[in-house]
């Protein structure tokens, strides 16, 4: 008996010696539903773009947490064979392995591959796939994303000092590009700025983006995806943030389309008046607002604001603002929605739900359009004892609301439809019949957003009618 409990305790100790598998806890297979793997990281990034036609190779790391085994049912590329990418787990290079083990406590290397040519321009700016997991059931993904053409990338950089950007390379952002305080940000004419998916622009306190386009020469600034189902797809990235406190920001000649929201523009900081101004700028096919201003001051003339989910120009708590030969085409179709295309507010809610008023100081609309699909493209909402200033001179206006006070409204043309050439195709240039042609007066606007001269009763809205 003796013998035997001594024979026992030697083959348990060389068990725990010699870590045999058929003693080890850590080669029991756990099958968990709830089990979950650990990643190095959440996204392989390759920021290095290639001169030529290459390859590049990174390592992502998987963690297995838990004291027992897992069998990870299969690791798989999202794109499939199609996939720019190549992965090797554990010694097999593939676009799919299946049932690779990892012990408890243990880790499994997996090496990622893509090849991209940078000079091909039918190669998207931003080449992304994922790393499928499943394991027990359960599916985690890392993202792969690699620069594909040749251009400037930005990946979630914060720019300092006073930089320029120029048009001999596209800018592409990944992840955001913040503008850091005090410094600035001018971008010259001709320049292409693409965004991936969830990125943005921010620009910080007391920084300066400002944007110098040409009619001829616009600055673009969109999506990342050119093929056609994404060329005009609303909500690819977030949107432009002219945060608290950025001053003399300036847009002229600008394209901006695609996005969640144009511009974001934060409140005003003392001496910073006009926060922005704005001139033959575009914002079109957005998911939600096309500028949202918060308390804040902007002037502009010859600008277009088209196609946008909630609101083309959403005002809330007040501030000072001047559009002069504006125009809002809203025909959103995509789903339904539920702002008109011009909000007015004079307050706006703390965080407990109590109205915290501001005054609206002015709110000038002069040769306007503001048209679209819905009854009301007009919404006003004010709080009382709180200056709610606004005007629309020389405009025609879609709405149901009463226009006959003067002090608001002056020589408006109440739903006399505009005419657009196209507004499926976000063309709101006017028809040779359209009402808007003549119906203005002078505002010292003298060309329109195309350059064209205007006569002296110029036409309502951003671009004045001539025979094609």
């Amino acid at each position: 008996m003796h013998r035997k409990n001594f024979l026992v305790l030697i083959l348990v100790s060389l068990c725990i010696i010699t870590g045999s598998p058929s003693c080890r806890k850590a080669d029991k297979i756990d099958s968990n539903a709830s089990l979950v793997l650990s990643f190095s990281t959440d996204t392989v990034m390759f920021d290095t773009v290639l001169a030529t036609a290459g390859s590049i190779t990174k390592r992502l790391l998987v963690y297995n947490h838990n004291s027992n085994k897992v069998v990870v049912s299969r690791i798989q590329l999202g794109g499939g064979d199609a996939s720019m990418y190549r992965i090797n787990v554990d010694g097999n290079p593939a676009s799919s392995v299946q049932d690779i083990g990892i012990a408890g406590n243990d880790s499994l290397f997996v090496f990622v591959k893509v090849t991209v040519n940078p000079n091909d321009n039918t190669t998207p700016f931003i080449v992304s796939d994922s790393i499928v997991f499943t394991t027990n059931g359960n599916r985690q993904l890392v993202q792969l994303a690699a620069c594909g053409q040749n251009a400037d990338f930005n990946i979630s950089k914060t720019l300092k000092g006073n930089q320029v950007w120029d048009s001999l390379k596209a800018h592409v952002i990944y992840g955001f590009l913040r503008v850091d305080t005090g410094a600035s940000l001018t971008i010259l004419p001709g320049t292409k700025v693409y965004l991936h998916k969830k990125a943005y622009i921010a620009v910080s306190h007391e920084a300066t983006l400002n944007i110098n386009g040409q009619w001829e020469h616009p600055v673009r600034i969109q999506a990342d995806r050119l093929d056609p189902y994404y060329r005009d797809l609303p909500g690819q990235w977030d949107g432009i943030y002219l945060e608290r406190g950025s001053k003399n920001n300036s847009l002229s000649n600008t394209v901006i389309k695609n996005g969640n929201f144009g511009l974001l523009i934060d409140s005003l900081v003392a001496g910073s008046n006009p926060k922005l101004s704005m001139d033959g700028t575009i914002i079109q096919n957005m998911l939600y607002d096309g500028i949202y201003a918060y308390s804040t001051s902007v002037v502009s003339i010859n600008c277009i604001i088209g196609n946008c989910g909630r609101a083309a120009l959403r005002i809330e708590k007040g501030g000072s603002y001047d559009f002069r030969q504006l125009t809002v085409g809203n025909y959103w179709t995509a789903s339904v929605r539920g702002l008109p295309s011009i909000v007015l507010s004079n307050y706006t809610y703390d965080s407990v739900g109590k109205k915290v008023p501001n005054d609206l100081v002015k709110a000038y609309f002069g040769n306007a359009i503001v048209y679209g699909s819905e009854t009301d493209e007009i919404g006003l909402d004010s709080v009382a004892g709180t200056a709610f200033s606004y005007m629309f001179d020389h405009a025609i206006l879609k709405t149901s609301l009463r226009t006959t006070n003067p002090g608001h409204y002056l020589e408006c043309l109440i739903n006399k439809e505009p005419m657009f050439l196209d507004v499926f195709k976000c063309d709101y240039a006017i028809d040779s019949l359209s009402p808007a042609i003549g119906k203005g007066v002078p505002m010292g606007v003298i060309n329109d957003i195309r350059g064209t001269l205007r006569p002296a009763s110029p036409a309502l809205g951003a671009y004045e009618y001539f025979k094609r």
